[in-house]
């Protein structure tokens, strides 16, 4: 199972919005077949490892990260093929977590005389696919905050000073993040004063870029930034009513794409927005920046994961930046905790993952 689980992370950020899944086929103490999700609308891995086998699948036993499936989707159910196949026993990680379908797979295993058992690496299995299980069950996006911070605090110096912050192995593991994200959104200072091409880069290794989405109430970023002259067909940019209607014209003009959201507080509201992605069958947002954007996600409840990179620097500056600004919190009481959290070296810098539970 833990090969299974292994080799379905290789799926991240080609299979969404379906899930990552690997699967193993053992027969006499030797795997003689494996496979993996490897993009949405492909086959899914229990069809890659009987395909892979190396020999008869009569009476192996099949590891399988997730529930195989009953019904017909972009591909043929899984479940009868391993029936078929003469597979007779199936390890399980966890349940589909899809409402409309759990269960029912490990039901018709049953059924067919197909020895089943579940639960193995369930933990494991259930956070390497946290995206899946809340997007298949809200329609809402999944949104990881992610920072980069001095050890005071500080994202900027007091010029907006901000590369590099953290060290390069941090900065690899970001381009990691934005491979496994559908989308990345920031505010429209984050355009204005970086200008960053947010797409996604790791070296040799074969990567797919997000949507840029920017949050914009006012239509302000510059015609010239790179989302706009950079495959734009990748942009989106939420504004509101309060913007040049001239100026959303030109971006539409350029081949992005404009999201009229309402306004709440003076801002895009970010719920019309989160919901409008959803609906998009955009299922995972990494929020990259900046300060206002980041406090505005936190007060409307829609951070999931906290992502936090730390560097062993110190910059001062009563008017530097922070990684959370906006209006603050007035109450230690109702300070926002992050729960399940980890800790680890990223090179010079430490990296910290955390979750917030939105009542």
């Amino acid at each position: 199972m833990r090969l299974a689980v292994a080799i379905a992370r290789k799926g991240a950020g080609w299979v969404n919005p379906n899930p990552m899944v690997g699967a193993v086929l053992v027969k006499d103490g030797r795997i003689i077949g494996k496979g993996y999700h490897q993009f949405f609308g492909g086959p899914h891995a229990e069809i890659n490892a009987i395909r892979n086998a190396t020999e008869t699948t009569d009476g192996a036993t099949l590891y399988v990260t997730l529930e195989p499936c009953t019904h017909q989707g972009k591909t043929p159910p899984c479940a009868p093929l391993i029936v078929e196949q003469g597979i007779r026993k199936v390890i399980i990680g966890i349940s589909d977590p899809n409402p409309v379908v759990k269960g029912t797979g490990i039901e018709y295993l049953l059924s067919k005389g197909i020895t089943v058992h579940t639960g193995l690496l369930e933990n494991e299995i259930l956070r390497m696919n946290e995206v899946f299980r809340k997007f298949i069950q809200t329609g809402i996006p999944f949104c990881n905050l992610k920072t980069a911070m001095t050890l005071d605090g500080k994202i900027a110096t007091i010029t907006n000073a901000s590369r590099w912050i953290s060290c390069e192995k941090s900065r690899r593991y970001v381009h990691e993040l934005r491979q496994k994200a559908s989308g990345i959104l920031v505010g429209a200072d984050t355009i204005i004063y970086d200008d960053p091409l947010l797409n996604t880069r790791r070296g040799r290794v074969k990567s797919k870029d997000p949507l840029k989405i920017i949050a914009d109430t006012r239509c302000r970023i510059p015609l010239e930034s790179k989302v706009l002259t950079h495959n734009p067909q990748l942009t989106i940019l939420a504004t509101t009513e309060l913007a040049d209607k001239s100026k959303i014209h030109e971006i539409n003009r350029l081949g992005a794409q404009t999201l009229i959201c309402p306004v709440k507080n003076n801002k895009v509201d970010l719920v019309f927005l989160l919901k409008s992605l959803g609906k998009m069958g955009i299922d995972s947002i990494l929020i990259e920046g900046g300060s206002t954007l980041a406090f505005t996600a936190i007060k409307e409840k829609i951070i999931d994961k906290v992502t936090s990179i730390i560097s062993p620097k110190l910059l001062g500056g009563k008017l530097a930046p922070t990684p959370v600004g906006g209006e603050g919190i007035k109450k230690m009481n109702d300070a926002i905790i992050i729960s399940d959290w980890k800790f680890r070296r990223m090179g010079e810098d430490i990296l910290v993952e955390g979750y917030i539970k939105n009542s």
